[in-house]
């Protein structure tokens, strides 16, 4: 360590001191926030998320939903860092008009969860940054959740969240839907409009505790008869 004298105005002596070169850090990564859900009923399914884009404490988008319309019976919502967002998605979308054109036929929900997750796992040493939920319908007509994680490992599941507000998400729907930490509760089916007003109340209480989502919600309902879109605005601080 080198140490130099000078003299300021007042004229006393300073101390100055090097310490050596400053090592400059690159991260091919960021955490862009946001919250997925997605809910399976019997004849439906559900995938919700929030619309902000941000980037520690600044918002770089307040409509920015993380939902992404994969077939007319399939959406998919991705939350992490952005760009990997929108690279992964339009990879799907390629693939989905490839098997179309080579197999005249659209593709079902579970074939693109597990074409989805070959394209993961392909990318295991230089991962995706991102936490995808495909929700849509089977081919008997019923609703299916199927959750991964970043490096292609997935599952089926009745309902999921994914994102920054995933553990406060979570033990509401392991509650609400899955019937969990309960003592003689009746097991009754979750119907559509139970779940769709289970999901606006989740968002709106993770709004109130996670800076990360906020602004709107886009909630996005697969039936047999198509996808309908709801929105509703979520506090905006």
């Amino acid at each position: 360590m080198f140490s130099a004298h000078t003299f300021g105005d007042t004229g006393k002596m300073k101390d100055y001191h090097y310490t050596g070169p400053t090592e400059h850090k690159f991260s091919p990564y960021a955490f862009n926030g946001g919250t997925v859900l997605a809910v399976a009923g019997e004849d439906f399914a559900i995938v919700a998320s929030d619309t902000r884009l941000s980037e520690g404490y600044s918002i770089h988008s307040r409509d920015s939903p993380k939902c992404y319309k994969l077939s007319d019976t399939t959406i998919i919502g991705c939350s992490g860092f952005h760009g990997d967002c929108l690279t992964l998605t339009k990879i799907i979308d390629a693939r989905l008009k490839m098997y179309k054109h080579s197999n005249n036929k659209t593709m079902t929900s579970g074939a693109i969860a597990a074409m989805l997750s070959t394209i993961l796992y392909g990318r295991r040493f230089f991962p995706y940054y991102v936490y995808n939920i495909i929700g849509g319908l089977d081919e008997e007509g019923r609703g299916a959740v199927y959750s991964f994680d970043p490096v292609g490992s997935y599952q089926r599941d009745t309902y999921k969240a994914g994102g920054s507000a995933s553990a406060m998400l979570q033990p509401l729907l392991d509650n609400q839907i899955g019937f969990k930490n309960m003592e003689g509760v009746q097991h009754v089916p979750l119907t559509q409009a139970k779940a769709v007003q289970l999901v606006k109340d989740v968002f709106i209480s993770a709004a109130e505790r996670d800076v990360y989502t906020g602004d709107a919600l886009r909630i996005c309902i697969i039936t047999k008869e198509g996808i309908k879109e709801e929105t509703l605005p979520l506090r905006k601080d």
